[in-house]
């Protein structure tokens, strides 16, 4: 599903995201660097792409925040999920 709404400000548009009850993954269509980092920093998502959304990333977690899910999925998600970190000093 595609949800595209008109905003006058850039800001607007990340607040109305962040309204909403998901946050699986969210594209950010700019040419302008600054505007992309603004909004990787300030979405409540558990991915953002950048000018270009990918239907496969076999090689990147899927991860949602909100009502998207739970927890990791991938191939380091699963790595991390069977392993127990330990620290030697």
């Amino acid at each position: 599903m595609v949800t595209v709404t008109p905003y006058r400000h850039f800001g607007e548009a990340i607040t109305a995201l962040n309204q909403s009850d998901y946050g699986l993954q969210a594209g950010v269509f700019s040419q302008d660097v600054n505007k992309i980092f603004h909004a990787f920093r300030h979405l409540e998502v558990g991915a953002c792409w950048q000018t270009r959304f990918r239907r496969s990333a076999r090689s990147h977690a899927i991860c949602g925040v909100k009502d998207s899910g739970i927890g990791r999925e991938g191939v380091r998600a699963a790595i991390e999920d069977m392993t127990e970190p330990r620290m030697l000093v």
